[in-house]
């Protein structure tokens, strides 16, 4: 299969290509930059210079290819309407040259869509208030391909896709507990994460690509459950500092933001057993207590 891919060039992204091409599939990557460029074509994929927001590049690469897996996410998160508008813009440029062909637009969304404070499953619906509400709108446009010709389907990843050279929320984490000299968790640290090895969520694309059914809303989660206090326990463990229970007034001046205090003491436990039985997705690289305590992060 020729595979147009965004974001091939980010944190995910170039598992992803890696795993692409070495299941036989070729693979054009969007890229911004030289940089980008150079990263995507050392992977072995075709560089395809050009940006989100050149729409006329989106729909020629889309019509060139046999299907199109969207990561990538980006701009001012100071003002996330705007953000809104630029995934969902560029997810109309890629799915329309697909229409009525039958191949597959893959939408890439996150986990923190979901209601928070029990376990969600792929049937639940998002929660348009909560903590990621701004991915929603992608996921909606994406999805909206099905009732169109496109074997259209949503990839929520987990907020932790932890593995080598991470530069997500583990890594802040454990640089403000460096710069503190603690490792801290909101309250009694029981408010669960989902975690995901990006291994197995480049796995999980690749199988989204050969054979997810159209309309498919599938989870990218290896751990549904991971709590806040063990991780920073191992953090703790890790570096030799002591762990800290904080109240929510005082994780908000401890963490980078005070939305990122909210983020670190959301609880949002979610399953993918649907994922795994719809596509025999099987995740099983370490886990994320494991890949602290013996990757690179520490």
């Amino acid at each position: 299969m020729r595979v147009f891919v965004t974001g091939g060039s980010g944190q995910t992204g170039p598992a992803v290509v890696r795993g692409l091409i070495a299941a036989g599939h070729s693979v054009t990557a969007l890229a911004r930059s030289h940089a980008s460029a150079a990263k995507v074509a050392s992977l072995g994929a075709v560089p395809y210079r050009g940006s989100l927001d050149e729409f006329d590049r989106l729909r020629a690469a889309a019509e060139a290819a046999d299907g199109v897996l969207h990561l990538a996410y980006g701009g001012d998160f100071s003002d996330l309407d705007d953000m809104m508008r630029r995934d969902v813009n560029a997810i109309e440029a890629l799915g329309e040259p697909l229409e009525q062909t039958g191949k597959p637009l893959i939408v890439t969304s996150g986990t923190l869509v979901m209601p928070a404070g029990r376990l969600s499953t792929e049937l639940d619906e998002p929660e348009l208030s909560g903590l990621a509400a701004f991915r929603v709108a992608g996921e909606r446009a994406g999805l909206a391909f099905a009732g169109r010709g496109v074997r259209a389907a949503v990839v929520r990843l987990a907020p932790t896709v932890h593995g080598p050279d991470d530069h997500g929320f583990i890594p802040m984490l454990i640089a403000t507990a460096r710069a503190s000299g603690v490792s801290a968790y909101v309250g009694a640290g029981g408010n669960r994460w989902p975690a995901v090895h990006r291994a197995d969520a480049a796995t999980l694309f690749r199988l989204a690509l050969e054979k997810a059914p159209a309309g498919s809303v599938l989870h990218g989660v290896g751990e549904s459950a991971v709590t806040m206090r063990s991780i920073a326990e191992v953090i703790a463990a890790g570096l030799g500092l002591p762990t800290v229970s904080l109240t929510r007034e005082e994780a908000a001046g401890h963490f980078v933001s005070p939305f990122m205090a909210t983020v670190y003491g959301h609880d949002a436990p979610v399953s993918s057993a649907h994922t795994q039985a719809l596509l025999g997705w099987a995740p099983g690289n370490p886990g994320l207590l494991d890949d602290l305590k013996n990757g690179d992060y520490l």
